[in-house]
């Protein structure tokens, strides 16, 4: 069952109806509140003047004036004087209409007094009885016309003007949305054309430097790692696969040679070859493995690291006799992480420094600014200014390793640099006047 549409679909139009409803409500409200205050701006005036009438009738009848003589003495009307023993009708008895001095005035035979003109439609009244509890008094006062005039022309204008006005916010927001929607409107389209092969393309950025600004240089810079990302990725993808098919062809020849010949050729020599075949393959598939966690950003346990420790237990075994050694802690800091992987650091470090390295490899360790400062050194060639950005990337061996024997797959720096990342550090190569200088930051426990 297909539940129907309270609202439209379309942004315009829910900000128009919203800013429409929003509108009339608050605007109904204050016509509400404006005309309230004028009708109860009538009322208290009236409410004053029939206020004043009681105190001056009261104050007459304290005195001893009679009923009669209070219309001579006050000279207007709005007030009725009856004797305070009166029960059921106001003013029971025969009426007679007369005139006091000039007062329009009507006198009953029950004792009631009533100076015209008293009451009406619109009027508001008070009552109170006289000191000595003879008289009971009511005081009236009309509301005054020219004002009830007046309310009623507001509230009929307000009925008119508050739609309208709504109606008006509705159409202006319309608009404006409409106008700030063509931005993104340009910006869906453009988004929409974006295909794998084609992230290169970018949406167009309004000049109005507000949000819809912000939103298409936050696409943008998407777009732009996206891109950056498919093609390292496929880079990856292409160094991988160049890298595993040497492996993989050679130990197929041998097998295939092996196979041919098996009287001429000695089987133990080609199932050593084999297995380093395999060994490297298999290394290769390791480091393949450990980038793509550290790319999925795969959370990892982290504990409490000295690396002080971890550099005297596991870096000086891995150094070979012909190379010297220097160790120089001058610092024991202590870091956050996961061991595994900061040893995996260091000894990707070491086998890089002890591979270009002539007769000496030194390891500094100390701390500046709030960081653990690891410095790897070697005496070897050294690394190009160029290339001190590149050889971080994967697969990137310079020329001069691609032409050695024991050259590597190209991933040691790069997982080290990765793994610096997810650490909060860094790796960078420094300054030397002689070979090449890691330096790897880590932030201090």
């Amino acid at each position: 069952m297909v539940r129907p549409r309270l609202l439209p679909r379309s942004t315009r139009w829910r900000v128009a109806l919203l800013a429409a409803l929003a509108s009339a409500l608050a605007l109904g409200f204050g016509s509400w509140w404006f005309v309230s205050m004028l009708q109860n701006g009538l009322t208290t005036a009236a409410g004053r003047q029939a206020d004043d009438k009681l105190i001056a009738v009261k104050a007459l009848l304290d005195s001893g004036v009679a009923p009669i003589d209070v219309v001579r003495r006050l000279g207007y009307g709005g007030y009725q004087i009856t004797p305070a023993a009166t029960e059921g009708e106001t003013c029971p008895g025969t009426s007679t209409y007369s005139e006091s001095d000039g007062n329009p005035v009507i006198v009953s035979s029950s004792g009631c007094v009533t100076a015209v003109p008293f009451g009406g439609e619109g009027s508001v009244f008070t009552a109170a009885l006289t000191s000595d509890r003879k008289h009971d008094v009511i005081a009236t006062a009309p509301l005054d016309p020219i004002g009830l005039d007046t309310v009623d022309t507001t509230q009929r204008l307000l009925w008119g003007i508050v739609p309208a006005t709504s109606l008006l916010i509705g159409a202006v927001a319309w608009f404006a949305v409409r106008r700030s929607l063509r931005a993104v409107e340009g910006i869906r389209t453009e988004v929409d054309g974006v295909r794998a092969r084609d992230l290169g393309r970018r949406v167009p950025v309004p000049d109005s430097g507000d949000e819809i600004t912000e939103l298409a240089v936050t696409m943008n810079d998407m777009l732009g790692r996206l891109d950056r990302s498919v093609q390292r990725q496929s880079q990856f993808t292409a160094d991988a696969s160049h890298e595993l098919r040497t492996p993989l062809a050679s130990l197929r020849t041998q097998l295939e040679v092996q196979l041919a010949h098996p009287g001429r050729i000695d089987w133990r020599a080609t199932c050593e070859n084999a297995v380093l075949d395999v060994t490297r393959m298999q290394d290769l598939v390791a480091d393949l493995l450990l980038l793509s966690k550290l790319d999925a950003e795969q959370t990892t346990e982290r504990e409490r690291v000295a690396m002080a420790d971890l550099v005297t237990e596991h870096v000086e075994g891995r150094i070979p006799g012909d190379i010297a050694l220097d160790v120089k802690i001058e610092a024991m800091p202590v870091v956050e992480g996961h061991i595994g992987r900061l040893d995996r650091v260091l000894r990707n470090l070491v086998d890089n420094a002890v591979q270009h390295a002539r007769s000496r490899v030194t390891i500094t360790l100390t701390t500046q600014d709030g960081q653990c400062v690891l410095i790897m050194a070697d005496d070897g060639p050294g690394i190009p200014p160029e290339d001190r950005e590149r050889v971080f990337d994967r697969f990137v061996r310079l020329d001069e390793d691609r032409s050695r024997d024991d050259g590597g797959s190209g991933l040691g720096l790069a997982i080290a640099a990765e793994i610096a990342r997810e650490h909060g550090g860094s790796l960078a190569v420094a300054e030397s006047q002689q070979g090449a200088r890691m330096e790897f930051r880590l932030p201090l426990a």
